[in-house]
């Protein structure tokens, strides 16, 4: 890997979403919805006016916000953290950053609305790695992101809140990796164990048409 274009302002970015996390952890212990709006707030603020934001310039003028299904309780739910899994290694090639790679570190099983689920957990290869849970579900390429959503990555301080044996996972917060807003961006994306066969009717949007 290579020095970005900009280290220094990457490195505030990752301060101010690291910042958000910290604030979002501790509202949602109030409020969830109340922590969902800061959320929303701040990433429309650091997405209109901060040099690391993944708009292009055309897009940037014509923001408006980010787009979000209204919040949802039904969609925080507590995932039980199950570690007796294989741990394979996914690598993808970022064309700036050279190979990612993220090994399975564990399965999270929750439910939501009487429906089990569950979700790989990863471990981000590299120096200090982190926590990333990428997922797809049945609302991609309909009113999501057709490469799937993040809700957690642990490199850039995106971390709702996980213990030894259970796991936050607030769908309201789901994301869209960098990727979906324009094709200067490549993203690893969720590999099929984490493709959800359930609509996750909570969390980012796919941007209007002419943003």
């Amino acid at each position: 890997m290579g020095v970005p274009e900009s280290p220094l302002s990457l490195a505030d970015w990752r301060r101010r979403v690291a910042a958000l996390y910290a604030d979002v952890r501790r509202q949602h212990r109030q409020s969830q919805e109340m922590a969902w709006r800061t959320f929303r707030e701040r990433r429309d603020e650091m997405f209109r006016a901060h040099s690391q934001t993944p708009l292009v310039a055309g897009q940037r003028r014509r923001f408006s916000g980010l787009v979000y299904f209204p919040y949802d309780p039904d969609w925080c739910v507590v995932g039980r953290v199950d570690t007796a899994v294989s741990h394979h290694t996914c690598r993808v090639t970022l064309p700036a950053d050279g190979d990612f790679s993220f090994t399975r570190c564990a399965r999270l099983y929750f439910t939501v609305r009487h429906t089990p689920l569950s979700l790989d957990l990863y471990w981000v290869e590299g120096y200090g790695g982190g926590l990333f849970l990428p997922f797809r579900d049945q609302t991609n390429k309909q009113t999501t992101y057709g490469g799937g959503r993040y809700l957690y990555d642990g490199i850039k301080g995106a971390d709702l809140g996980a213990g030894a044996e259970r796991v936050l996972l607030d769908f309201n917060f789901a994301y869209n990796p960098s990727c979906a807003y324009n094709d200067q961006w490549v993203c690893p994306l969720a590999p099929m164990e984490n493709w959800l066969d359930t609509a996750v009717t909570a969390g980012e949007r796919t941007m209007n048409n002419e943003q």
